[in-house]
């Protein structure tokens, strides 16, 4: 089996393998401070607690954006499962051609993302939207030439926001909401976070299809921990949660 983590800046998120498909899912809370410890126990717990035997792990592959986290990741990998794992950074193999100006400023869960997509679907000119801590948007050539994007703040960081500027502004559950006009100051953040999000998203897609593929509708994939609030918006051809797990996964491979 072949464990693969996403580390990012509020979550860890992982997904466990088993001939080429996840079988198991899991997610927890990051701080800076957490050790290798304190990592390795709760992985090792959360595989046994949903019925699978740790020590038939035989690789593990990470990619994070939380460069104080990649000393604790790695060591507990080292202590708690004896495994030395692959880490997703600058001068891995890819698969890509990446046209960003200084190659090692993308996020490494965004090449993540752009192997992902292009593994489950080679030949097609994609946009990807990654509903993560920060929304970021990948823009990738069916001849896989990853172009860059754009990054706007998540729904979650623009909540806070709201929250934290304001003196009576709640923190509220996201969700999308049954009406635009709310009715009620919850009701009404809520209709701004989704709506807003939504424009947002729109405008963006469409001025990238106009830019990068003369008119040339691509498919445009979601993914991340706020995505499938969209799977009825009718912007997103396919909503799909574990791309940036199954980036890793193919990364891990093509560096074997």
């Amino acid at each position: 089996m072949v464990l693969c983590l996403d580390i990012g800046n509020t979550q860890l998120y992982g997904g466990l393998y088993k001939e080429e498909k996840v079988v198991f899912r899991f997610r927890k809370v990051m701080n800076k401070g957490i050790s290798s410890d304190e990592i390795g126990i709760f992985l090792r717990s959360a595989i046994k607690e949903n019925g699978f035997d740790p020590s038939e792990i035989r690789r593990i592959a990470y990619c994070s954006v939380v460069p104080d986290l990649n000393h604790s990741v790695t060591n507990s990998c080292r202590h708690y499962f004896k495994i030395e794992p692959f880490s997703l950074k600058p001068g891995a193999k890819t698969g890509l051609k990446i046209k960003y100006t200084n190659p090692g400023e993308v996020g490494a869960d965004r090449i993540a993302d752009a192997i992902g997509a292009y593994t489950r679907f080679p030949g097609e000119n994609i946009i990807i939207v990654d509903f993560g801590t920060a929304t970021t948007i990948e823009v990738l050539t069916k001849d896989r030439e990853y172009l860059g994007g754009a990054i706007v703040p998540g729904m979650k960081i623009a909540m806070q926001a709201l929250e934290e500027k304001t003196a009576k502004l709640p923190k509220v559950e996201i969700i999308k909401p049954s009406r635009t006009c709310g009715r009620t100051t919850i009701e009404s953040i809520q209709s701004g976070l989704y709506y807003g999000n939504l424009g947002i998203i729109k405008e963006i897609t469409k001025s990238i299809t106009k830019e990068n593929f003369k008119g040339e509708k691509p498919l445009i994939i979601g993914t991340g921990g706020f995505s499938t609030l969209f799977r009825d918006s009718g912007v997103f051809d396919e909503i799909l949660p574990d791309l940036v797990l199954d980036g890793i996964y193919k990364a891990q491979e093509l560096n074997k």
